[in-house]
């Protein structure tokens, strides 16, 4: 299923460290030592310069089983490609190599019309990039199946949702969601702080319709509502019960700057 193409890093040396030696001991140094980690449905992770998020993203991931598969969502911040877009191309990264798990996305591909393969909605967009030395850090079998999501209305998210549920319990494996987001961007930290708690409320909350509509109603800039809404979808038909808010701070606990934030939460789906 692979097209042979190599989908090549577009942020190394921006938002993370392109040196794969440097990268590795940045990343190790994020990831807290963690007894036992759980098993989850799906995680919430942040997707800036690891300068600003990557302490929430090491957080959360050190907190969950990482296995061999991941599903990685992510939001479209350039605007190209297909709404809904999977990548089958194998990610160069500079940790080494990583395969796309082609019968899970196959099956994905089976299960929904509305997923289709696009490399353009890939070859730009950071946010599932920067999640990947993460889970290099945590697997090192790691496969991924690289979802970029456009904003969708609420009837597409609930199919792409189920479609994952489907294939999930149909795996015969252990399948993590990684959804990629940032939440309130250029904003004062006690305006971000506000809006971003009472969406982080609707996501403990487990309503995924009532989650949508609060970040589309209130326009609230989090970029990647449509990719959490999924994985909430998918994590509830897969039996999930509760949620827990690993770490939640904002880009100016590193710049300094108050008046003008960008939120990062980490989440745990369970």
């Amino acid at each position: 299923m692979s097209t042979g193409i190599l989908r090549v890093p577009a942020v190394a040396n921006r938002f993370y460290p392109g040196n794969p030696d440097i990268l590795r001991r940045d990343v190790e140094a994020m990831i807290p030592a963690f007894a036992a980690p759980q098993k989850a449905w799906a995680v919430v992770m942040p997707h800036a310069g690891y300068i600003y998020s990557g302490a929430v993203a090491g957080e959360t991931i050190a907190r969950v089983h990482v296995p061999d598969t991941v599903i990685i969502l992510g939001p479209n911040h350039h605007g190209q490609g297909a709404p809904v877009a999977l990548s089958t191309s194998s990610w160069e990264m500079p940790m080494g190599l990583v395969a796309v798990d082609t019968a899970s996305s196959a099956a994905l591909l089976q299960e929904s019309g509305a997923i289709q393969v696009d490399e353009t909605a890939h070859r730009y967009e950071h946010s599932l990039e920067v999640q990947i030395p993460f889970l290099q850090a945590r697997q090192k079998n790691l496969s991924i199946v690289p979802l970029v999501i456009s904003h969708i209305s609420y009837p597409l998210c609930q199919e792409v949702g189920a479609a994952l549920a489907r294939v999930i319990k149909g795996a015969g494996k252990e399948i993590l969601i990684v959804a990629s987001s940032d939440m309130t961007h250029y904003e004062s930290r006690a305006a971000a702080d506000k809006k971003d708690r009472y969406v982080l409320q609707r996501l403990e909350g487990m309503d995924p319709a009532a989650l949508y509509r609060a970040v589309l109603d209130n326009r609230i800039s989090m970029c990647g509502i449509m990719p959490v809404t999924i994985a909430l979808i998918a994590a509830l038909a897969l039996g999930a019960t509760r949620t827990e808010l690993v770490r939640y701070t904002d880009s100016g606990a590193v710049s300094g700057d108050t008046s003008q934030v960008v939120g990062y939460a980490g989440v745990i789906i369970s």
